[in-house]
C-alpha cells in the first residue's frame, strides 16, 4: 500500500507542475504577436499535454482508485473528506480537459481571449491544491 501512495504522490505531484504550467504557455501564447512564436508555443503545450498532463493524470486516477479499494467502507461510508476530495478531483479532471479544449483553440488560432483571462484561469489549480492538501491531511469532517 505505501508504494501505491508514494507513486500517487509523484502522479499528482507531476499533474499538478503540468497543470500549472500549461495554462501560463496560454498566457504567453496569447501575447505572442509573431507567428515563429505562436508555432512554437503550439508545440510546447501539445508535448505538455499529451506527453506530461494527460499521462500523469491517467496515473493518479488509476493509482487513486486502487488506493481506495484497500479501505472502500471507510473512504466511501465514513469519511466525508474524501467525498469533497473526490468532488475536487473531478472538477480537476474537467479543467483538464477544458485546457485539452484551450489547446485546440490555439493550435487552431481560434484564441479570442486576452492573456489577462489565461492569467485568471492559471490560479484555479492553485485553489484546488490548498483545499485537497487541507481535505487529506486535516480531515476536518
Amino acid at each position: 500500500m505505501l508504494w501505491v501512495k508514494a507513486f500517487h504522490i509523484i502522479a499528482v505531484v507531476t499533474w499538478f507542475a503540468a497543470i500549472f504550467y500549461l495554462p501560463r504557455l496560454f498566457v504567453y501564447h496569447a501575447s505572442a504577436d509573431d507567428q515563429v512564436s505562436r508555432e512554437r508555443f503550439k508545440i510546447m503545450e501539445r508535448k505538455l499535454y499529451r506527453g506530461i498532463m494527460t499521462p500523469s493524470m491517467v496515473v493518479v486516477l488509476a493509482l487513486g482508485a486502487w488506493l481506495l479499494t484497500f479501505n472502500p467502507r471507510y473512504y466511501f461510508i465514513d469519511s466525508h473528506w474524501m467525498h469533497a476530495k473526490l468532488t475536487l478531483v473531478a472538477l480537476l479532471v474537467i479543467y483538464h480537459f477544458y485546457c485539452g479544449h484551450l489547446l485546440k483553440v490555439f493550435r487552431d488560432d481560434n484564441n479570442q481571449r486576452s492573456h489577462v483571462f489565461y492569467r485568471w484561469f492559471n490560479e484555479i489549480p492553485v485553489f484546488m491544491l490548498i483545499a485537497i492538501v487541507i481535505l487529506v491531511v486535516v480531515r476536518p469532517f
